[in-house]
């Protein structure tokens, strides 16, 4: 389940009728990737053709663990200016649907072919001052945690909450912690650089 939601107006009225369908159609965005982390709906209306009636425009940012930030956009049509803000909003919750599940798809076939390079585990607290964080592993939402020297390549600097790892652990004396934690490169961008 997304960590936040964040919904916003811009020189729209708002109403519990549009409330309504942007939690019901966030809510779907979730069903399609329980993975994401985060999702920002932005609603708004130009105010340049007051005679032409004003276009609406529905932008949906979503978070997407390793590394991902997809954008999905609409606005009124030109022709149909006039066009309402549920229709919009529709149709760009459906854009939205499309690319979490080409996403989804993208995913699901890397772990086929490189399953040593897909992340078993999302970072779910991170404390670097103190040298230790938490993984959730993805399998069982499971907390475990590993500390700076078990994270290979020296690379505990890098981690951020929300990056995908690739970990192996062991039953500790508090409990399952990793014997090693490796960022998860995907498509050959690491996971903590954001893609469009």
């Amino acid at each position: 389940m997304a960590e936040f939601v964040e919904v916003s107006f811009k020189d729209v009225g708002r109403n519990a009728v549009t409330d309504a369908l942007i939690s019901m159609k966030v809510a779907k965005l979730e069903k399609i990737c329980v993975r994401m982390t985060g999702c920002r709906v932005t609603v708004e209306q130009s105010q340049h053709h007051q005679k032409k009636g004003n276009p609406y425009r529905v932008v949906i940012e979503m978070t997407v663990p390793p590394g991902h930030e997809l954008v999905a956009s609409e606005q009124s049509g030109k022709g149909d200016a006039h066009e309402l803000l549920p229709s919009v909003i529709r149709r760009a919750f459906h854009a939205a649907e499309r690319q979490l599940k080409e996403l989804a798809e993208k995913q699901h076939g890397s772990v086929k072919t490189h399953p040593h390079q897909e992340a078993n585990g999302i970072v779910e607290k991170l404390f670097p001052q103190e040298g230790y964080g938490f993984i959730k592993t993805v399998d069982t939402q499971e907390d475990v945690y590993f500390h700076r020297n078990s994270v290979l390549h020296g690379n505990f600097d890098r981690m951020r909450r929300g990056i995908g790892v690739h970990f192996a652990s062991e039953q500790g004396e508090k409990g399952l912690q990793a014997s090693s934690v490796e960022i998860v490169y995907n498509t050959g961008t690491p996971v903590s650089m954001k893609t469009k």
